[in-house]
C-alpha cells in the first residue's frame, strides 16, 4: 500500500528532520547533519508526488459518506485518514491540516494532497522559540497577577504544547483619508466664588495620502481573531520565501477564510489606523472628538503567508484555559482564573491601610 503522507527523514541516518527555530537549515537532531531548505524540497519532491497520488487513490476507491450512522455527511466529509510513511500508522485530521506529527512514531509528517486546490502560500516566517521557550514565558506570564488563585500556579501543568504555522492574508495598501474633527480648548477662570469654564470649539479638516504594508489578518476559522491581533506584531523582516521544508517537526493549516471574507477585516484596521493618524495631527486642544471621516484605497495588494504560534493548554477546576504565544517574538495572550476571595480581600485591605493616613491627613488640614 502506498503511503499517503510523507516523512521527511535524515538520508544519512534515517532520523526524523526538523526545522529547529532560529536556524536556516533543515538539521538532524541525531546526526547533527544540516540540510539546505532547497536540497530537502528537491530531495522529497517525488516522495510528495507518489504520496499526491496515493492519496487520490485511496480517495477514489473508498467511500466513506455512509461508513457509520453516527456521523453527518458534513462531519464526515470533514475527517480524512492518511497513513504514515514512517510506521505505517493512520493519521486522522481535518480537512485543512496540510502538516502534524504522527501520534504513533512522532515523526513529522506532510501531508501533500491537503496542497492541491489551494494558493501556495508566498512567505513563511519561521518559528524562532522553542518549546521550552514557550513554557518560560507562559511561567512569566502568570506573574505579577495578585488575583490569580495560589494553586493555580503552585500545582499548574501545561496539558498540551502545540507549535503550529496559522495562515495568514497580509494586506498592502494606499489610500486618501480624510476626516472632520470637533476639538475645544479649555479656558477656567477662578474667582473667589466661583469656577467658570470657556470652551472654545474648533472644526478641524485633515486629508492625507498613507501606504500601510502587510496588514495582517488570519485565515483559520480555528484560531481566536482576538488572539491572533493581540499577539502581534511579527516582524515581516524575517520573511522567507515559502517551502514546504519549513513545515517539518511542526503542525500547519491552510486558511478556510479567504483573502476576500478577510478584507472586510483589514479595511476596518486600515480606516481605524488612518484615522488616528489624522487625529494626532490635530494638536493643543483640550479634547478631539471625530465627527465624520471617509477612506478612499487608492492601491490594493494581498500576500499569503505562514506565522509561527505556539498553542499552550493547561486546566483548573475542570476547565481548559488556552494560551497562544507568538513563535518569532515571544509574546504570549491568554485568559486567566481569579480568586474571588482575594478579589474581595484585596480591596479591604487597602480600605484599612488608607483609612489612618487619611485620617491624619485631615486632622492636620483642620
Amino acid at each position: 500500500m502506498a503511503d499517503s503522507s510523507v516523512s521527511y527523514k535524515c538520508p544519512n541516518c534515517g532520523a526524523p528532520l526538523s526545522f529547529l527555530p532560529g536556524k536556516k537549515t533543515v538539521t538532524c537532531e541525531y546526526c547533527g547533519t544540516e540540510f539546505e531548505v532547497s536540497a530537502i524540497e528537491e530531495l522529497f519532491r517525488a516522495k510528495q508526488e507518489m504520496a499526491v497520488q496515493a492519496a487520490e487513490a485511496q480517495e477514489s476507491k473508498w467511500e466513506i459518506e455512509d461508513a457509520g450512522s453516527e456521523w453527518s455527511s458534513d462531519e464526515a466529509k470533514a475527517l480524512h485518514a492518511f497513513t504514515c510513511s514512517s510506521c505505517g500508522a493512520e493519521l486522522v485530521c481535518d480537512e485543512n491540516t496540510m502538516a502534524t506529527e504522527c501520534v504513533y512514531c512522532g515523526n513529522p509528517t506532510m501531508i501533500p494532497k491537503r496542497f492541491d486546490g489551494m494558493l501556495k502560500p508566498d512567505f513563511v516566517i519561521p518559528f524562532k522559540k522553542t518549546k521550552q521557550d514557550a513554557v518560560n514565558a507562559l511561567k512569566e506570564f502568570y506573574k505579577g497577577h495578585m488575583l490569580l488563585p495560589s494553586n493555580f500556579t503552585a500545582n499548574n501543568r501545561v496539558e498540551a504544547i502545540q507549535p503550529m504555522y496559522v495562515p495568514f492574508w497580509l494586506f498592502d495598501s494606499k489610500i486618501t483619508a480624510q476626516a472632520e474633527f470637533r476639538a475645544e480648548k479649555h479656558h477656567i477662570i477662578s474667582t473667589s466664588d466661583e469656577v467658570i469654564t470657556e470652551i472654545s470649539v474648533y472644526n478641524c479638516r485633515r486629508k492625507g495620502v498613507m501606504s500601510f504594508e502587510r496588514i495582517p489578518v488570519d485565515g483559520s476559522k480555528k484560531m481566536d481573531d482576538a488572539y491572533m491581533e493581540s499577539i502581534e506584531p511579527f516582524d515581516y523582516s524575517d520573511l522567507v520565501e515559502f517551502s514546504a521544508a519549513y513545515f517539518t517537526g511542526y503542525l500547519a493549516d491552510k486558511y478556510d477564510v479567504t483573502a476576500e471574507t478577510s478584507s472586510a477585516r483589514a479595511n476596518r484596521r486600515v480606516e481605524n489606523s488612518a484615522i488616528e493618524v489624522l487625529k494626532s495631527s490635530v494638536e493643543n486642544f483640550d479634547d478631539v472628538q471625530l465627527e465624520s471621516a471617509a477612506v478612499k484605497k487608492d492601491v490594493g495588494k494581498v500576500s499569503y503567508a505562514m506565522v509561527p504560534v505556539w498553542i499552550l493548554t493547561t486546566r483548573y477546576n475542570d476547565r481548559p484555559y488556552t494560551f497562544m504565544m507568538n513563535g518569532q517574538t515571544g509574546k504570549v495572550v491568554g485568559s486567566l482564573p481569579y480568586d474571588k476571595t482575594k478579589a474581595f480581600i484585596y480591596p479591604a485591605l487597602c480600605s484599612l491601610v488608607l483609612a489612618p493616613i487619611l485620617y491624619f491627613i485631615i486632622s492636620a488640614l483642620l
